[in-house]
């Protein structure tokens, strides 16, 4: 038999976006053939690690975790990996093998389409229209660089025809923390070069605080430039593309195929201004959700 799929997520404190979660977690439990737990590891309720002690009372003495994260940023290569490397000492004889991010993947970029088409009819498809891809930012540069990775490739394969056979204005990104430009500086780009009407595409998963601000910064740049057309898509949200492509996911990290791009990380490669990173341990921040991390950090997702 194979493993049970582990899904594990980071978190938040937006009541909505748990329960998209929890809905996205039964619906790869109906489309899967094995067993499927998840769990957060941060705060969220449940926690990574009564996920695992779930599955491993069932007697399960190997998972295959795949982190629900769209870039390697630090969630993905040292807080949920951290997070997993302690779960063997608690469960004699457990052993998990670890997926890689979600994307960039086509996938994705399908599903960004459809949440686009939801806010804007196919005539409007042309020059006076930019699209805005909004990431949630990172101190990562890798991570920062797969969300400009993901703008170009969404301009490439769904962005760059319009309903004429005119191409669009153009696919910029924006971070809406920790990164530059922030959502009104994207806004004010587009603007700049011209286009009319600007769709906010949201890169994230489910709901909470982050889309939830970038939203509302969005309104903000708009309710100051009148005549100026700010629309904004939904996330991606529980569907079944996304829950396809964590299977591919799951299937990936059984048999080792984990191709993470590692050439730009900076704890490989003396990257100019991140060379001090370089071989650096990893050292993830506590977790109050977890029994070994006693002392929480603040900050919201």
């Amino acid at each position: 038999m194979k493993p049970p799929l582990l899904v594990v997520g980071h978190g938040t404190r937006d009541d909505e976006g748990v329960a998209e979660f929890g809905r996205f977690v039964d619906r790869l439990r109906g489309r899967m053939p094995v067993e499927v737990a998840g769990g957060f590891i941060e705060l969220s309720r449940p926690p990574l690690t009564d996920a695992v002690a779930e599955l491993y009372g069932r007697g399960h003495r190997r998972v295959a975790a795949v982190p629900l994260v769209l870039v390697a940023a630090g969630h993905g290569k040292g807080d949920i990996p951290a997070a997993m490397n302690r779960e063997p000492s608690r469960h004699p004889g457990l052993s998990y093998a670890y997926g890689r991010p979600l994307g960039p993947h086509p996938a994705l970029l399908s599903l960004l389409e459809q949440r686009l088409d939801a806010v804007l009819d196919p005539a409007e498809r042309g020059p006076d229209t930019a699209v805005l891809l909004v990431g949630r930012g990172s101190t990562d540069p890798d991570a920062n660089a797969e969300v400009h990775k993901v703008a170009r490739l969404f301009w490439e394969t769904r962005w760059s025809r319009g309903a004429d056979g005119a191409g669009g204005h153009g696919t910029e990104p924006a971070f809406v923390s920790l990164a530059w430009p922030g959502v009104a500086a994207g806004l004010d780009r587009c603007r700049r070069l011209g286009a009319r009407r600007v769709v906010v595409l949201p890169y994230f998963l489910f709901p909470g605080v982050l889309p939830d601000r970038v939203v509302a910064q969005a309104r903000e740049y708009a309710a100051g430039h009148p005549g100026f057309d700010v629309r904004c898509a939904e996330v991606i949200g529980d569907c079944d593309e996304l829950a396809d492509l964590v299977a591919e996911r799951y299937e990936e990290a059984l048999v080792g195929d984990i191709r993470m791009n590692c050439d730009t990380c900076v704890y490989r490669i003396a990257m100019p201004g991140f060379a001090d990173r370089v071989g650096a341990p990893q050292r993830p921040h506590h977790h109050p959700d977890d029994p070994t991390h006693g002392h929480g950090h603040a900050h919201a997702h």
